[in-house]
């Protein structure tokens, strides 16, 4: 049934059918051939995978993110880094990297980020006399930072489906976060230095300061969800509550940019982007137990084994199965169907799950800006006005910088747990 299941899952990507579709098909028909399962198990598992509280944090942080992109946090960031970098070579796609950070800590969506931060700075890169094409890659990779630094949707789903602490794999995201962000830094100023991309007048410390008092708003916010958490104060679910309520307050009547007649469309937008994770999380509660009752993890745990005991080579294969997978699956999709199988042989190998997390997730991130389904990808080209092939020779660099940070936190576990360790 396993084997069935799984084939018909691949024939179903391959024929393009979406992925909650691909997955509930392949294991409902997978289920008939078995034929001595009774129906009602679809139904049940369904129910059974969505009937978690935490996984109530998911659609209450897709609305905060959607409430603080339409609230003008985000040009308020932007703002108070440039005061802070644009002044230096580079200066506007350093602040790009910096703006994305701090959204990152807000949003808890890739693609959000890149949407929010990419349709301010991809223009004014431009009118600076970036390369286009510079300006959409940056933009891009940038916006992968909002699936991995804490709050991040990513991080939510691997632990529901794992059973790892949310809070854990907030905290254990961090230090990857701001390493992987300084890194982009890092390149970008060698690239601007090299193509002659000079930065702007530097800000008086006086405008710093302006500009940081219009963003203490925005820049507050991680502070209290992710303090929060991390103090027993209020669990990531209730947390994911309280920020749709303080981007509304801030929204609406502090910085008075979202109005009356923006709600419904918030609301609209936030609604459908929830449903189509949470289908797709609950056709995997299917998938999921026949791999379970088939005891197909234990077969891959025993092949990983048989192949070799160092967890050095068993990293090296897991990282190029996930860059591949997060090639062409929608990373929520990836997570779901891969966690439950390769988290447990992770752990026989000695690792924490946490830190194989971690790992699994900026893998996954990686796929955000890598073709042929690089969501990033196609939201920098749409606001950049640029085509696919216009964006891949910028963005080489990035992708061997982003390989670098992958090996580094798969071989060096203490930047992912030691935060984790400090707070226990």
């Amino acid at each position: 049934m396993a084997v069935v299941t799984i084939v018909l899952l691949l024939v179903f990507m391959v024929l393009s059918l979406p992925i909650a579709l691909s997955i509930g098909l392949a294991s409902i028909i997978g289920i008939l051939y078995d034929g001595s399962i009774p129906l009602f198990i679809i139904i049940q598992r369904v129910f059974n995978t969505l009937d978690s509280f935490p996984l109530m944090a998911i659609p209450f942080f897709i609305l905060a993110g959607s409430i603080m992109e339409r609230g003008g946090l985000s040009k308020r960031l932007i703002a108070f880094a440039d005061s802070l970098i644009g002044h230096k070579t580079g200066g506007l796609a350093m602040v790009l990297v910096m703006t994305s950070m701090f959204f990152a800590a807000i949003s808890g969506s890739s693609a959000a980020t890149v949407a929010a931060i990419g349709s301010i700075m991809i223009p004014a890169m431009v009118r600076k006399g970036y390369d286009r094409s510079f300006a959409g890659a940056t933009a891009a990779v940038s916006g992968e930072l909002g699936m991995i630094i804490p709050p991040s949707v990513a991080m939510i789903i691997f632990g529901i489906v794992t059973g790892v602490s949310i809070g854990d794999m907030f905290i254990a995201g961090i230090l990857p976060g701001i390493m992987i962000g300084f890194s982009l830094m890092v390149l970008v100023y060698f690239i601007s230095k090299k193509k002659g991309y000079q930065g702007s007048e530097k800000s008086t410390w006086s405008q710093r300061f302006a500009a940081f008092k219009k963003a203490i708003w925005a820049l507050i916010m991680p502070f209290i969800i992710l303090g929060g958490i991390y103090s027993g104060i209020f669990t990531p679910t209730e947390a994911a509550v309280i920020a749709v309520v303080y981007a509304f307050i801030v929204g609406t009547l502090v910085y008075r940019e979202i109005t009356i007649a923006d709600i419904v469309p918030l609301l609209r937008d936030s609604f459908i982007t929830s449903a189509i994770v949470m289908i797709i999380i609950g056709v995997s509660g299917i998938f999921n137990w026949i791999l379970t009752k088939e005891k197909f993890g234990l077969m891959v745990s025993d092949y990983f084994q048989s192949l070799t005991d160092n967890v050095i080579i068993f990293l090296l294969v897991v990282n190029l199965i996930l860059f591949v997978v997060g090639m062409f699956f929608e990373n929520g999709a990836a997570i779901v169907i891969l966690a439950p199988i390769l988290t447990p042989i992770a752990i026989q190998f000695g690792m924490e799950p946490v830190h194989f997390g971690i790992i699994m997730i900026v893998n996954l991130a990686m796929g955000m800006v890598t073709p042929p389904l690089g969501v990033n990808l196609f939201v920098a080209c749409q606001i950049g006005k640029l085509r696919i092939d216009q964006i891949m020779r910028p963005l080489i660099p990035f992708l061997i910088v982003l390989i670098v940070n992958v090996f580094l936190l798969s071989y060096i576990p203490d930047i992912s747990l030691s935060l984790l360790k400090f707070f226990e």
